[in-house]
């Protein structure tokens, strides 16, 4: 049988800071799932509460904004009502059993800033398959769940763990174009003061790095890059 990835991705949120709706990063979910199904893995598409999700909407190539027009991979499936059908209903990670899955990778874009580090549901999802010793995956604001993740005895996960993730370089960029605070905290400060490894490349550099079993991707870019290196774990290379 061939081996199955969970990904999970956000429910849209109402943004804290800016206000107005937010959601997952189109090419966070897109350009990893792409990679793993051309590789041929089975992938199931999931979100805390299930139900519908939606992209950030500048995440979306169709977007009059233009910002991601040049994403011409996420338009490609985003024209697939195949691919699309998945997004309309998605399994409630409660309603998973881990063992059926070899992997976990957890999306980012704007909505888990606001909606995964108080869930516990999906911080202890994450620690089941990391305990398993199964590889674990998170993606650019994905990875502020991280910043909850426990080990046994307390110790925060990413303690002298090399990771990635949303960096400040990139923080600096948002708030600058949209001209204020566009996220409650950042996740390479927090990270940091957890003694975390954190390694950056130059904002928006295709970027991937791996611990062990953790595997971490800097921003909407690193994609591709993340499910590269989760491939190689599965593969024990």
């Amino acid at each position: 049988m061939a081996q199955h990835i969970l990904m999970v991705v956000a429910n849209p949120a109402v943004s804290t800071t800016v206000g107005g709706p937010v959601g997952f990063w189109a090419a966070e979910l897109i350009h990893p799932y792409a990679v793993f199904t051309e590789a041929g893995y089975a992938v199931t598409i999931a979100s805390p509460r299930g139900g519908p999700v939606e992209f950030d909407r500048l995440s979306d190539p169709r977007d009059e904004s233009g910002y991601s027009k040049d994403d011409t991979l996420s338009l490609k499936y985003i024209n697939q009502p195949d691919f699309m059908a998945l997004l309309e209903n998605t399994p409630a990670i409660a309603s998973l059993d881990p063992g059926e899955f070899d992997a976990i990778v957890v999306c980012g874009g704007q909505s888990p800033m606001f909606t995964f580090r108080s869930d516990p549901v999906l911080r202890d999802l994450f620690m089941t398959f990391y305990n398993a010793e199964k590889v674990s995956a998170a993606l650019c604001h994905g990875t502020c769940l991280l910043l909850e993740t426990r080990l046994a005895d307390g110790t925060p996960l990413i303690q002298n763990k090399v990771m990635t993730g949303f960096a400040n370089s990139e923080e600096d960029f948002a708030d600058q174009v949209v001209g204020q605070t566009v996220m409650p905290f950042r996740i390479e400060d927090e990270a940091t003061k957890l003694g975390a490894r954190f390694v950056t490349q130059p904002a928006f550099t295709p970027h991937a790095v791996r611990d062990g079993h953790l595997v971490t991707g800097q921003q909407q870019n690193s994609g591709a890059e993340t499910a590269r290196l989760v491939l190689s774990v599965l593969q024990g290379s």
